[in-house]
């Protein structure tokens, strides 16, 4: 994902103030072996790119003139309550060093599970996004979850999540194995066979009385 910065030569508060009134951006790119460098960004094009996930997860291409790098964002200053991105940092990526990042979770196959299809209950998103280590080239923009095959009472832990090639999970804290999706039974729901049963007896009733009609004529005559 591509997007195109500019050289900023003013610093300071007061040059940030008057940099937003312009529609502008102000932000920073450090790492590496290259000092840290000022920049600044079209307010709404970044406003509309911060909506996009990929944003967020993946390593984008930005543009300063006829100059491209590889960077990720790594912090984004928003205003309290105005729709006003005050300030915005990226980080440089080296092709051949390992980086930390927040992949998000992508579920799928849920409503082909046993127990969402048949068992009343529902999946319940513990973990939406995890930490992973990997190359740049590695980078997933998001890891894909197969929930059919769920069963009422179970769990999907971490360490069941198919991970792609060159990534790695990093764990926090002394649960080394967290539960990310935990199937919930839904308080009055009946499974679906055992509800299917009564609605079966119910059409096979007036099909009985139909059938028998004819009988009834056929021995009063």
């Amino acid at each position: 994902m591509k997007f195109t910065a500019f050289e900023r030569s003013k610093q300071g508060t007061g040059a940030s103030r008057r940099l937003r009134i312009t529609g502008r951006t102000p932000g920073i790119v450090y790492g590496g072996t290259t000092p840290p460098q000022v920049i600044e960004i079209d307010h709404n094009a970044l406003w509309h790119a911060l909506k996009k996930e990929a944003f967020h997860s993946s390593v984008l291409t930005m543009e300063i003139g006829d100059a491209s790098s590889p960077v990720l964002l790594r912090d984004v200053q928003v205003h309290p309550f105005k729709q006003l991105i005050l300030h915005v940092d990226f980080q440089r990526v080296d092709a051949n060093t390992k980086l930390h990042m927040k992949v998000p979770l992508h579920f799928f196959g849920d409503e082909n599970s046993p127990a969402i299809k048949t068992e009343g209950c529902i999946a319940n998103h513990v973990i939406s996004e995890i930490d992973v280590l990997c190359l740049p080239g590695d980078l997933p923009e998001f890891i894909k979850v197969d929930l059919s095959g769920l069963k009422k009472g179970s769990s999907l832990h971490l360490a069941e999540i198919s991970l792609p090639k060159g990534v790695s999970v990093v764990k926090h804290g002394s649960d080394k194995n967290p539960v990310v999706v935990s199937v919930v039974a839904v308080a009055g729901a009946e499974p679906v066979a055992a509800a299917a049963e009564p609605a079966a007896e119910a059409v096979a009733k007036p099909a009985a009385k139909a059938a028998a009609k004819p009988a009834e004529k056929a021995n009063k005559k």
